[in-house]
């Protein structure tokens, strides 16, 4: 039996129906030592915003918790969104991080804010920059602060320079894997919420890569969300809290992570069905043989350099079951 590729955890930090903000971010550092334990390779948090389920909004902050809460996983970004930032802001944070955890830090980018227009205002207190369009330049940009110190450079960043943090590129259409194969850097597509052009998005990447000095191959992460449990029906239960959640996306609403229900029939049209299903198609739910099967399927049809796994299970002892199980897979 072929190995699957190595298995890494991608976290939203997710605020759940009857607790709290303080509860999640307690389950994330929870989460955190359990996967440094398990052999994990990453643990990654994304950047949201105004959003009343999500409690990762101050990135940099959170990763700076999660690596002094353990000692060998790589932590980081998966991502920050990088048009509500300077660039320099964002050299200054993760050159800190790599700093106080040598050799541990990971810096993914994204190009869309990952919130409304009025959170845009408030973040940037302007929506005069170049935004999505200028992201290019500010990725390379970034890469310069972190970079080898140059002496005749007017500005650097300090911590930061010198770090070489490394840099991945996080998307969910061609742009990104464009922009990643031109730079010569990784790339993670976001299959786990906008998997339709995951394909068509690993082939431009594989096809058009420029090897660079740092990654002279490519190395493509694929985003999923996965749920373990003893058996089929179990695991298949305890995934409709990210239908739920992704319902609620549908119609505009972006609320604390529901507990599980026993049908999803009452809740959704045939129509908001099909789009949710749509959304969640590369998941993979049941039990321990189950997924590994699908897993062994989704890594020969993508060529997945590494999986990154969301989990969005109500119960933290189920979620932490779940990647117990899928670690000893």
């Amino acid at each position: 039996m072929t190995a699957l590729p190595p298995l890494s955890i991608l976290d939203l930090a997710p605020v759940v129906e009857g607790a709290t903000t303080r509860d999640a971010l307690l389950n994330s550092l929870d989460l955190v030592r359990l996967a440094d334990e398990l052999g994990y390779q990453r643990y990654w948090v994304a950047e949201h915003h105004n959003m009343e389920g999500v409690a990762s909004s101050a990135t940099a902050v959170l990763i700076g918790q999660l690596a002094a809460n353990s000692r060998r996983i790589r932590v980081g970004a998966g991502g920050i969104m990088l048009p509500n930032h300077a660039p320099l802001t964002i050299a200054e944070q993760f050159g800190t991080l790599a700093e106080l955890f040598p050799g541990r830090i990971d810096l993914g980018l994204g190009r869309a804010p990952g919130t409304d227009r009025p959170t845009m205002r408030a973040l940037r207190r302007s929506l005069e920059s170049s935004g999505e369009d200028g992201f290019p330049n500010d990725v390379l940009e970034l890469q310069s602060y972190l970079a080898a110190a140059v002496a005749e450079a007017p500005v650097r960043a300090v911590p930061g320079q010198g770090t070489e943090v490394p840099i991945w590129l996080l998307g969910s259409s061609l742009y990104s894997a464009q922009l990643a194969a031109y730079l010569g850097l990784p790339f993670a597509f976001a299959s786990h919420f906008a998997p339709e052009m995951l394909m068509q998005a690993l082939d431009v990447y594989r096809a058009t890569y420029r090897p660079s000095a740092r990654h002279p191959k490519p190395h493509a992460m694929v985003g999923l969300n996965v749920v373990v449990a003893p058996t089929d029906e179990e695991a298949r239960f305890l995934f409709t809290s990210a239908q739920q959640r992704f319902l609620g996306m549908l119609r505009g609403r972006r609320g604390k992570l529901p507990p599980p229900v026993a049908s999803m029939a009452t809740l959704w049209s045939p129509t908001e069905a099909l789009q949710v299903e749509r959304m969640l198609s590369e998941s993979i739910v049941g039990a321990p043989d189950t997924v590994r099967a699908s897993l062994q399927a989704t890594a020969e049809r993508t060529g997945a350099d590494e999986f990154i796994v969301a989990c969005a299970v109500h119960d933290h002892v189920l979620r932490r079951r779940s990647y117990e199980q899928l670690a000893s897979l």
